[in-house]
């Protein structure tokens, strides 16, 4: 599918964004294992989340479209074949967490994106304690006993923390993670509100075994990482204002939101409320009435890492130069986002260049619409479609239906705010 953007003046209206993929995730993974059945609402329309829900049914967790059928933390059973992930780096490696303490062996498979992407990261502190776990293919389970371990990750990954601390439900003692930089805590706080037995202390989040778990009853807020685009596009198209309803605003997932108040655009939080226990809020964004370029390092790119794409847009139209460093892990995503942007961007007259683990970004400089690809990476063809709302003309994104995997209204929703 080619998708096709023009240029627009401003963005204008209310907005309800999909549900949280993050949180969808985890939702539907802790309910399976919980003690009875788990009320979810608004969860992720989007095809990553799908993959997560036939991979549950399949292990005997069944979800109705508002209950999920929890079976206990050793109630799931072998699945007739192997468990197919799609494109979710989420659904493979949380699952292998969780499937790593059951009695059975599961294999898990996904697309050829996902075929690519660095699994040993999770394999090798399953390994750690005691589960029989390889790669490639991912294949898990068997152990009849884990143990838990203290582990220091190399690479912050909220994914890889997720699986570990679902592994030490079922392990003996406990299990703790220290992380090199903050990640999302979804996986820590639904735990927590589940009644596993959870502490955090800076860096490090432990984990005891569980006995149960109990069920959840949760209306999943709108998802931070679908904000962003449109935090960009309203915040740099002069006369935008644009409204985003019910959008989770927990404190580990708003750091985009934080550099681009930095960088002068004007993004307002009202109606503050709790979704479980995710805190929720609703976003007004305006545009900036002057702008200053950014300087991200290590730390702060591993805390903004699925909305750095819309930060290189947003840097193509900020005077000065902008740096954005340590992000490496863009090169595995489901694309290299590094290079799908640089390539994109470019096409449309932008100065960028690409670096081992960012982008040096001049700007402002004045876009035209081209003919782009999306490289098969949804926030790829996301960020390029905010860049051709900026741009003179039109912009083509050849592969725009990858945007289904997480956001499959994304160019409906854009042709409302126009």
């Amino acid at each position: 599918m080619i998708a096709t953007v023009r240029g627009a003046r401003k963005l204008e209206g209310d907005l309800r964004l999909p549900g949280d993929k993050s949180i969808s995730h985890r939702a539907l993974i802790c309910g399976a294992v919980a003690r009875g059945r788990s009320r979810l609402s608004g969860l992720s329309p989007g095809d990553d989340v799908e993959s997560t829900k036939r991979c549950l049914a399949a292990l005997g967790s069944e979800y109705d479209g508002e209950f999920l059928n929890g079976v206990g933390l050793h109630g799931l059973h072998a699945s007739a074949g192997r468990l197919d992930c799609g494109n979710s780096g989420t659904t493979m490696r949380l699952l292998a967490g969780l499937l790593a303490g059951q009695d059975f062996v599961s294999s898990l498979s996904g697309d050829d994106s996902l075929s690519r992407r660095p699994m040993d990261r999770v394999v090798d502190p399953l390994r750690l304690m005691g589960a029989q776990a390889s790669w490639p293919p991912l294949k898990v389970g068997g152990s009849s006993r884990l143990t838990g371990i203290e582990y220091a990750m190399p690479i912050a990954s909220a994914q890889v923390k997720s699986a570990i601390l679902l592994a030490g439900l079922y392990s003996d003692g406990k299990t703790a993670v220290v992380e090199p930089f903050p990640t999302r805590n979804h996986s820590e706080l639904m735990l927590s509100t589940m009644g596993a037995d959870v502490s955090v202390s800076g860096l490090r989040v432990e984990v005891s075994q569980a006995v149960a778990l109990e069920p959840l009853d949760i209306a999943i807020p709108g998802d931070f990482s679908a904000a962003a685009f449109w935090l960009v596009a309203a915040g740099l198209l002069h006369g935008s204002r644009v409204r985003l309803l019910s959008v989770g605003v927990n404190p580990t997932r708003t750091a985009f939101a934080d550099v681009l108040r930095a960088c002068g655009v004007r993004i307002t939080e009202s109606n503050p409320r709790l979704a479980g226990s995710e805190p929720v809020a609703d976003l007004l964004v305006e545009p900036a009435s002057g702008l200053r370029p950014i300087v991200l390092r290590e730390g702060m790119a591993a805390a903004m890492i699925d909305e750095l794409p819309a930060l290189a847009v947003a840097a193509t139209q900020i005077p000065g130069k902008t740096v954005i460093a340590g992000a490496a892990e863009l090169r595995v995503k489901e694309s290299d986002r590094l290079s799908a942007i640089e390539t994109g961007l470019l096409a449309m007259g932008a100065d960028i260049s690409s670096t081992d683990d960012g982008w040096i970004i001049n700007g402002p400089r004045f876009l035209e619409g081209a003919k782009v690809s999306s490289r098969g990476d949804h926030r790829v063809a996301m960020a390029l479609a905010v860049a051709g709302l900026m741009a003179d003309g039109k912009t083509e994104i050849d592969g725009a239906e990858c945007v289904d995997i997480s956001y499959p209204g994304f160019f409906d929703d854009l042709e409302y705010l126009c």
